[in-house]
């Protein structure tokens, strides 16, 4: 009995050899430099900060090399598939623009290396594990779970490394003959890759972001194909998928360092050049009781899901741009001197990524936020608020759609000049920084609307002047009415006049500006008063000043 004779009893089915799928997948026709990366999530759970970290660097990677991105789905773990969790994946990914090159989605297939989900390549698969037992790098193993346990425990009361080598690997003693008997007796069994190393021994492995570093060669006879004898383990399966999709570039999260000796044993293996591997580095905040840097987890902290920042209402490119400011340091200057330019045109550097942990903060993102949103025109932010009210606040969205031009003239206030107002920090803060423009909420509750407020206003005063109010067309002129509303009313027309000798006057035109702002938006600060008072009008005016002094009844 030979090894061949253990394939074939293994995989009769299999005809198809390497070099077959090699001549169906061949090299890609790139130019030189061209990177191929892949975004390949497992549908067991949701995209997360760091899922969505590692895409956009896939991206970039591709995209300013000429190169192709492409997206594989890994679904080999049956038992941990999340339902809708490849849509949830997909429809992230299409919300921020990033459209992969080469995917498999909704029966649909675009590009010619697929299939891109692993569960439909079994058969690839197999070809690849039947070559590996013939050449004797592969075997079957039959210990239990129970015989498993048991092997760990005796290591870990023996203080050695858990695992299935050297002496554990039980199975690997078995011939060829014993191994078939066992096959044929219906045992059931695991495919087992049989590794090359040597625990103490070294090897340099030259990582995009750490540089060279040494580590331990594998001895681990790790499990490459389950036992059901369907799906391969993902170290296997990656494997394969990245050599025939000709992937040069794998980034990935730096928890995947201590399997690299593994992944580099299975190429050598094979013979196959290993890809690039870009091991990224983990994403951290402050922690808010101890105020140390921390991993961003995906149980404790909000942001760690890419749904919360849909939820808040964060304009995806500005995501993005968070996002490349900690994929390299020098992002942002770049960005500055290139604002003509996409963040896909960006020439990201591993080399340039911080090696102990990426810091990210919402304040940073808010700051990066605010600024993009100042720079949308009014149609933009009207429009991108009606879509976000649309699913998370239904009253809001229906409120913009009855009154789209007053609407759209709120979002203009203080925004399409030189130094445009920066206030709206997502879209989900839109709604509290202008509700007092539109009567529906502004009516609703007297000591709600007013409760910034602590001094009494002049009502009578205010009365006088919404009597004479009229809709300028340009600020001067608006201004130079009401300096002189308050010189007949005995306030100086400056605050530097009345600073000169306030015996003189009750006040200037300053405190009532201050007071129109006061009543008419029940806030101590906000946006031009010039504009407040177009959209509110004489009639909006007068109403407003009647509601306050109903109050102080």
């Amino acid at each position: 009995m030979t090894n061949h004779d253990l394939a074939e009893l293994i995989f009769p089915n299999i005809t198809k050899t390497i070099a077959d799928y090699e001549e169906m997948y061949p090299k890609r026709d790139l130019a030189e430099g061209a990177k191929v990366t892949r975004y390949a999530p497992s549908p067991t759970g949701f995209m997360h900060i760091g899922n969505f970290l590692s895409a956009v660097i896939d991206y970039v990677l591709a995209k300013n090399s000429e190169g192709v991105f492409f997206l594989r789905n890994e679904d080999t773990d049956k038992a941990r598939e999340v339902e809708n969790a490849v849509e949830s994946i997909m429809k992230i990914l299409s919300d921020y623009d990033i459209y992969p090159d080469e995917y498999e989605y909704s029966n649909t297939i675009k590009g010619e290396y697929g299939p891109y989900i692993q569960s439909e390549r079994k058969e690839i698969y197999h070809t690849f594990i039947k070559h590996l037992i013939e050449i004797g790098r592969a075997y079957p193993c039959f210990c239990s779970k129970e015989t498993l346990e048991d092997i760990r425990k005796n290591q870990e009361l023996d203080k050695e490394r858990t695992g299935y080598y050297g002496d554990y690997a039980f199975c690997r003693q078995l011939t060829i003959e014993e191994q078939i008997q066992k096959i044929k007796a219906g045992i059931p069994y695991v495919i087992r890759f049989k590794s090359s190393g040597d625990f103490n021994k070294k090897f340099v492995f030259d990582d995009l972001v750490k540089g060279k570093i040494e580590l331990p060669e594998n001895d681990q006879d790790i499990p490459i194909m389950k036992s059901d004898n369907l799906l391969p383990t993902y170290h296997f399966a990656h494997l394969v998928d990245d050599y025939l999709m000709r992937t040069t570039h794998v980034v990935r999260g730096e928890e995947w360092l201590s399997s690299v000796p593994i992944h580099i044993d299975l190429f050598k293996a094979f013979g196959f050049k290993p890809p690039k591997y870009i091991h990224i580095p983990l994403i951290l905040k402050k922690d808010e009781e101890t105020g140390n840097a921390r991993k961003i987890s995906k149980r404790k902290d909000k942001e760690a899901s890419m749904k919360y920042y849909e939820e808040k209402g964060y304009p995806p490119l500005a995501v993005i741009e968070a996002i490349m400011t900690i994929a390299n340091s020098n992002y942002e200057e770049w960005h500055q001197n290139h604002l003509d330019l996409k963040f896909t045109d960006f020439p990201f550097s591993p080399k340039k990524m911080s090696s102990s942990g990426a810091y990210f903060d919402l304040e940073k993102l808010d700051n990066i936020s605010k600024n993009y949103i100042s720079t949308l025109k009014k149609e933009e932010v009207y429009d991108s608020v009606l879509s976000w009210a649309k699913k998370y606040d239904p009253s809001f969205h229906e409120l913009l759609l009855k009154e789209p031009l007053r609407s759209v003239y709120i979002f203009n206030i203080e925004r399409e000049q030189k130094k445009p107002r920066k206030d709206f920090v997502n879209w989900s803060s839109v709604k509290e920084q202008i509700a007092y423009l539109y009567d529906e909420y502004f009516f609703l509750d007297w000591e709600k609307t007013y409760q910034e407020l602590t001094e009494k206003e002049d009502v009578q005063l205010l009365k006088e002047y919404a009597k004479i109010y009229q809709e300028f067309e340009t600020e001067d002129e608006w201004f130079t009415q009401i300096k002189h509303f308050a010189e007949e009313n005995n306030y100086a027309p400056s605050p530097k006049m009345y600073k000169e000798d306030p015996t003189l006057y009750k006040g200037h035109v300053g405190m009532i500006c201050e007071s129109l702002r006061h009543v008419v938006t029940g806030r101590k600060e906000s946006p031009n008063l010039f504009q407040i008072l177009k959209i509110i009008g004489q009639k909006g005016l007068l109403q407003r000043i009647e509601f306050y002094e109903k109050g102080l009844k």
